[in-house]
């Protein structure tokens, strides 16, 4: 089994790394620079984990996943998403990303993580107890998942389809966020321009031009450079500088 991942501010990479402890299995981010292909074909069962943004995968995922159809190509997935609340078809939707029976899903399963959006009021941050309680919860779940799988049996979360119908209205709000992300990219003047969202950008979005920080119409919305800029001079969608950061699972 190999377990692949991507993580915007630490969730599912909390999430992937517990799985692949559990079940000895190798881990990999997105991010990293490996031999995607040559992994995908030592291995006979591909577990990806992801974040759900409106019942769907960040963009960063999808991409990856469709430049990679072709060695998923008959593989056996399982499929964990992270979600603040609820998400629908968050793990099916991955497979818009591929061919129609391109793969075989033997399980899948949404994972509730903390709320890592930091600057809208109605999705507050959480304090560090309600943060292990929530981790607790997790783990305990995770045992169970991985004796399911390990017993062979099959579950796919958000497959059915009243999860499908309750996810279709988040995904029809997706694109038109992550079109006016891109668009709303603010960055104060407490910037001290020290490069950390530079170099951890997934997408490469944020670059320096003439001294500045500036964003290129590539942001996959994961909030990891609002999160971890030390003067929290960065925001998104919204203006006005932030009041807190999500600091992840410790």
């Amino acid at each position: 089994m190999l377990t692949i991942y991507f993580s915007g501010t630490g969730n599912s990479k909390y999430v992937a790394e517990l799985f692949a402890h559990k079940m000895d299995s190798a881990c990999h981010s997105i991010e990293e620079s490996v031999d995607f292909s040559a992994l995908f074909a030592a291995h006979d069962v591909i577990a990806l984990c992801y974040p759900v943004y409106a019942s769907r995968p960040p963009k960063i995922m999808r991409d990856f996943v469709s430049s990679n159809a072709d060695a998923l190509k008959g593989k056996r997935l399982v499929i964990f998403c992270t979600q603040m609340i609820f998400s629908g078809d968050g793990a099916r939707s991955l497979l818009d990303s591929l061919p129609k029976k391109h793969v075989n899903v033997i399980y899948a399963e949404h994972f509730s993580m903390p709320n890592n959006i930091n600057n809208v009021a109605i999705t507050p941050l959480i304090g560090q107890k309600s943060i292990e309680k929530k981790i607790r919860k997790l783990e305990s779940k995770m045992s169970k998942v991985c004796a399911n799988i390990e017993s062979g049996k099959v579950k796919r979360r958000g497959f059915n389809p009243i999860s499908r119908l309750l996810g279709l209205p988040q995904a029809l709000f997706l694109r038109p966020l992550e079109r006016l992300a891109n668009k709303t990219i603010s960055i104060s003047k407490d910037c001290t321009k020290c490069g950390v969202c530079v170099a951890i950008c997934p997408t490469k979005n944020l670059i320096f031009d003439n001294g500045k920080v500036t964003p290129t119409q590539k942001c996959t919305v994961c909030y990891r450079c609002i999160n971890k800029c030390p003067k929290m001079a960065m925001n998104i969608i919204r203006r006005g500088k932030i009041k807190r950061q999500y600091k992840g699972v410790k």
